[in-house]
């Protein structure tokens, strides 16, 4: 028999669980879609926001380079601590912050893919393909294809990665004819006899893999993408994603990626590949994990709603993305895009150093439509993928289910 307080914490446990789907059913049962139109939001933001400031932009840039630099310098000097009791734990510190702080440029470059850096399309087009490529993301083909995701978020058509599976997808039963809260408790169930696939063990080592490996794993064969019939990536010059005329902009990605590749190997030959993977690569892996976790929490969450083509607009798509905090440290490092990416998704041309502030002019207008999550991080993220398994064959809003 078990003790009383393992009881007691198995009963508060289903209590819980119990009240969150309560509640979950109660708001698909009263989810209504936006009516707003993109000018009425836009509208309400005030227009100094929208102008891009070549030079401010750039000396963000300068900002990230010299703060990665600094961090770089003082992690050459971790050897000469006198005890591996020290350079363990010196060289771990050094991973974590030099992988937090060279999201910045990668944000950066994506910034540029958006045009949000400056008015001038070469300048974009410069230093998105120079930070971007030191990062060893294909710029050109992902700016390509990240403009297909906004284009169409929130559209279970349209949109090109984050696309959530069916339940006949996932190969599950047809959804039994029963109210939606009923539907929601016997999915819970399902749940609880999934063991294996459920356990935390089994839940932490797929976030782990995700989060390290999702990423190029995302460029090489479009994993979380839309199913193609055959394999895509985003190096391919003729490919599902792109279109015959786009096939030399696949091929200066490629340049970029071949350059930032050769000037590694030539570093790791005149030092070595071990010194090279300890200042660079394990920060790189850094840099997938954090944008794995950022760009996942932003698009999948159990109150995220999902549009077929009936219902389906731009801005509905748009609202349909979630903003959270990461702390004040790494919202600032990271540029926001946490924190603010409703706007970045409303108006992606808007500079990224303005979105904070239009935020606040947006929550105002969509009021319950403006979606915010003040979730621990690691809690959200393990919520998000427990939770978030499928949505629904039929229905013109969907909503995860597990």
């Amino acid at each position: 028999m078990a003790p009383p307080h393992v009881v007691e914490d198995q009963v508060r446990h289903r209590i819980v669980v119990e009240d969150e789907i309560k509640l979950k059913s109660q708001y698909e049962r009263g989810y209504v879609p936006m009516e707003f139109t993109i000018k009425e939001i836009r509208d309400a933001i005030p227009a100094h926001l929208f102008i891009r400031d070549t030079t401010k932009s750039i000396m963000h840039v300068v900002k990230d380079l010299v703060t990665i630099a600094a961090v770089f310098y003082c992690a050459t000097y971790i050897d000469t601590l006198p005890s591996l009791a020290l350079r363990i734990p010196a060289w771990i510190a050094y991973w974590i912050i030099q992988g937090t702080v060279m999201v910045g440029p990668w944000i950066l470059a994506h910034e540029c893919g958006h045009g949000a850096f400056s008015d001038s399309k070469m300048i974009n087009t410069i230093f998105g393909w120079v930070l971007h490529s030191a990062l060893l993301v294909p710029y050109q083909a992902w700016q390509m294809s990240h403009s297909k995701h906004h284009k169409g978020t929130g559209s279970m058509t349209k949109d090109v990665v984050f696309v959530p599976a069916t339940r006949s997808y996932k190969g599950l039963p047809p959804k039994d004819e029963k109210s939606q809260n009923e539907t929601l408790e016997h999915d819970h169930h399902d749940h609880e006899e999934s063991i294996f696939a459920e356990t935390p063990l089994y839940t932490l080592g797929s976030l782990f893999f995700i989060l390290t490996l999702g990423w190029p794993l995302y460029l090489l064969i479009n994993l979380s993408g839309q199913e193609a019939p055959h394999w895509i990536n985003h190096f391919q010059t003729v490919a599902p994603l792109f279109e015959p005329h786009q096939a030399m902009n696949i091929f200066y990605s490629n340049c970029g990626i071949a350059i930032m590749a050769s000037i590694l190997t030539y570093v790791s030959m005149i030092t070595s590949p071990l010194t090279v993977f300890m200042y660079y690569g394990i920060p790189y892996l850094g840099v997938n994990a954090w944008i794995v976790c950022i760009t996942y929490l932003q698009h999948t969450d159990p109150m995220v709603p999902h549009f077929s083509d009936n219902v389906w607009n731009f801005q509905r798509g748009a609202a349909c993305t979630v903003d959270r905090s990461f702390g004040k440290i790494v919202d600032h490092l990271h540029h926001h895009i946490g924190d603010s990416h409703q706007c970045h998704h409303m108006f992606s041309q808007m500079p990224f150093y303005n979105a904070v502030e239009a935020t606040k002019h947006l929550k105002a207008k969509l009021g319950k439509y403006y979606l915010s999550d003040d979730t621990p991080i690691a809690k959200a993220l393990y919520r998000s993928w427990r939770q978030c398994k499928f949505v629904e064959d039929e229905g013109d809003v969907v909503f995860y289910k597990h």
